[in-house]
């Protein structure tokens, strides 16, 4: 068997169900050598060995390390967690592989926003942009504008870059560890009124990206936007949820702000993130995000999956059912 390039995958010492770690497992088992770049070398880290992959300790806003992560690597993967330097990172790794040189694919894991936040959008008087996204915001989140820099680095980059839009995920926060204890309740307490969504499997995700990185070249300068396979309503989802969990589930529309301030509590996330910047910055992401859902920005549906994959986006229902830790934190029966 002849040598090959190990692939790049960041983020993928991320939360296990992360697009990443999924990534991994898929190349692995397609049998292409995969480079992790993680932060920390911890269990995550390990894990990732005992699958099969090379694992590089590093820091993305380390050019340093970054260049070294690179060395021998001809095909990228670009992800990681909403932060407020989400930008810097993605820039620190394009300049480091444009000075490389030899890059074959540079996949970027943007979001659905994108195909919409034109310049024209983005410039428009706040009224008549507060009525286009939905009449409850005049602006996109932080961690939106941030990906609006990201693709603009790419386009100016010179580098074969496919950046892979994603509607809001069925793992999102939003739709689960958000609402664990209504749900525990048999209740679905969420501010969108009878708004539809059509949320994309992280699976999915996983999937294009791995096929574009393993064949590239068709898909080069292009950019997907990926939705799930339905448009539903919240009381529709309820269905969904009552089946992954086993029991009656039933929505409760809540209002926006009043959610927002319940659910998306700072403190809890600094505690969680180590770091008050990024705290703030994702807590502005989820509000704002949960405004652009309610006032009916997330209503959009795209075949672009199943043009690529062959087969339809998988169900919400799906994800929901395959979300162990869903299951065990709501107290739900193994299925």
């Amino acid at each position: 068997m002849t040598e090959r390039n190990p692939i790049l995958i960041t983020g993928a010492g991320g939360q296990v169900g992360g697009v990443s770690r999924v990534m991994v497992d898929m190349l692995l088992e397609q049998g292409h050598p995969v480079r992790a770049f993680v932060r920390r070398d911890d269990e995550r880290a390990q894990s990732l060995r005992e699958a099969g992959a090379e694992v590089f300790v590093g820091d993305l806003l380390k050019l340093a390390d970054v260049a070294a992560a690179l060395k021998g690597v001809k095909r990228i993967y670009f992800s990681m967690s909403a932060a407020p330097y989400y930008a810097d990172a993605l820039t620190v790794m394009a300049a480091a592989a444009r000075a490389q040189g030899d890059i074959e694919a540079f996949v970027h894991l943007s979001n659905y926003e994108q195909s919409y936040m034109t310049l024209e959008k983005m410039t428009t008087p706040d009224e008549e942009r507060r009525s286009w996204l939905g009449g409850l915001v005049t602006d996109w989140s932080p961690q939106q504008r941030a990906h609006w820099v990201c693709e603009r680095v790419l386009d100016w980059s010179g580098l074969p870059t496919v950046n892979v839009r994603a509607t809001m995920f069925a793992e999102s926060p939003h739709l689960t560890w958000m609402l664990l204890g209504s749900l525990g309740n048999g209740e679905l307490r969420l501010p969108y009124g009878n708004q539809r969504l059509a949320p994309i499997a992280v699976h999915d995700l996983a999937e294009v990206c791995v096929k574009v990185l393993v064949d590239p070249a068709p898909h080069i300068s292009k950019s997907y936007e990926l939705t799930g396979p339905e448009l539903k309503d919240m009381y529709g989802f309820a269905e969904d949820y009552a089946a992954a969990l086993g029991r009656q589930v039933v929505y409760i529309p809540e209002e926006v702000e009043a959610w927002n301030e319940a659910f998306i509590d700072e403190t809890l996330l600094q505690e969680a993130l180590g770091d008050p910047a990024a705290a703030r910055h994702v807590a502005a992401h989820l509000r704002i995000q949960t405004r652009l859902v309610a006032g009916g920005r997330y209503d959009v549906l795209s075949d672009q999956l199943e043009t690529l994959l062959g087969r339809p986006p998988r169900t919400m229902r799906w994800a929901l059912q395959n979300n162990t830790r869903l299951r065990e934190l709501t107290g739900a029966p193994s299925h």
